[in-house]
């Protein structure tokens, strides 16, 4: 198989991966719930572990890191950090415009962004990790503790010396996830 088909089905795999939106599967096999229609309608993990706690919303959030993390480790492991961001976009775009639900809102990307960001960025990844953790537990907003781990993102991937394709990713997640807050910064 040529390179430029092995990169264009891992794209395509990805945003597929990444539109499983595992926040409207959980709450639906367990609860017999539809998230869409309860908090903030929302299908991310925020809202699932807001409305019924840690027993879904931490396993949610597990699988949107994920769903962000392995496709960047596939397109790193073909030797690309071009083709792990591309991979990894391509399951943020899933997980805001997920296929399975008629490419209807999906999830605000701050968790799958984690996961490519820990693929491409570990410790910048982790230090934003650690960051949206002391903004939450200081202000108790969610929505707070991930504009400012965003924000962080690309300053910590130039701090931490990552290659400029990186950066770049960082700076577009970044302002894809403030992009889809705006309305939670308007209530901020």
């Amino acid at each position: 198989m040529s390179e430029t088909l092995t990169a264009i089905l891992v794209v395509v795999g990805s945003y597929l991966l990444g539109s499983i939106p595992f926040g409207y599967v959980l709450p639906r096999i367990f609860r017999k719930e539809d998230i869409r229609k309860v908090g903030s309608g929302n299908v991310g993990a925020t809202n699932v572990f807001r409305i019924y706690g840690r027993w879904l919303g931490v396993p949610v959030a597990v699988l949107d890191v994920l769903k962000g993390l392995v496709p960047a480790v596939v397109g790193l492991s073909l030797g690309s950090d071009w083709l792990a961001i591309a991979a990894g976009a391509a399951a943020m775009i899933g997980h805001a415009r997920p296929i399975w639900l008629g490419f209807s809102k999906g999830g605000k990307m701050v968790a799958t962004a984690g996961g490519v960001s820990l693929a491409l960025a570990p410790f910048a990844a982790l230090s934003c990790l650690l960051l949206w953790l002391v903004v939450f537990l200081l202000t108790k907003y969610a929505s707070l503790a991930s504009l400012a781990a965003a924000v962080a993102l690309p300053l910590a991937t130039v701090a931490l010396g990552a290659s400029w394709p990186i950066v770049g990713f960082a700076a577009a997640a970044c302002l894809a996830v403030v992009a889809l807050h705006r309305q939670n910064v308007a209530r901020l």
